[in-house]
């Protein structure tokens, strides 16, 4: 479990996550959304794919990236809420 929280503290990853929460994207778009490299993105949604949260699928020579499950987008979630409870409680 920690490994999946440190998976998303990292804020490129969770930018990517929330990202694919509402569609499909290629590394150029992802590295174009981080304003890094697409080397640099690759090496993010490596990790994320490590972790098995996120998938891809082939269209011709382009590999687009999904999340997995909703799973990563109700955790996501979760935390905004409570953070969002924190600062205006």
């Amino acid at each position: 479990m920690s490994d999946l929280f440190k998976a998303m503290a990292d804020p490129g990853r969770l930018k990517i996550l929330l990202a694919l929460a509402g569609q499909e994207m290629c590394v150029c778009d992802l590295a174009a959304l981080l304003g890094v490299s697409e080397s640099a993105a690759s090496h993010q949604i490596r990790i994320l794919r490590t972790m098995n949260l996120v998938k891809n699928r082939r269209e011709g020579q382009v590999l687009y990236y999904r999340l997995v499950d909703d799973h990563v987008t109700q955790l996501a979630q979760v935390a905004r809420d409570h953070v969002l409870e924190l600062t205006q409680g």
